[in-house]
């Protein structure tokens, strides 16, 4: 059984800075997540990802600010984007996330 692409998209958040997102359902959790779903997102400033949320294949659910590492609590796509989308404006106000 395949992967079902749920969502890719790219926005664009200002001058020189876009969100990509893309979340697909799978047919089992990936290894370090407790759900079914594959997903990433990132915000990607003058060429570079300064945030990104993702749960690669044994590092669980996980988001990146800058250089920095944190683990990220899932509790549905919903609240995972809204969670992403407050970092991203917070970003886009400060130029950094708190």
């Amino acid at each position: 059984m395949n992967a079902t692409e749920l969502l890719r998209e790219r926005i664009v958040v200002g001058e020189g800075a876009f969100v990509e997102i893309l979340i697909w359902d799978v047919p089992r959790p990936v290894p370090g997540s407790h759900h079914r779903y594959k997903y990433r997102m990132a915000l990607v400033a003058d060429g570079a990802c300064v945030l990104r949320y993702d749960n690669e294949a044994g590092k669980g659910d996980h988001k990146h600010v800058g250089e920095r590492k944190a683990a990220y609590t899932f509790a549905g796509i919903e609240t995972l984007q809204a969670d992403f989308f407050e970092d991203v404006r917070h970003w886009l106000k400060r130029g950094s996330v708190t």
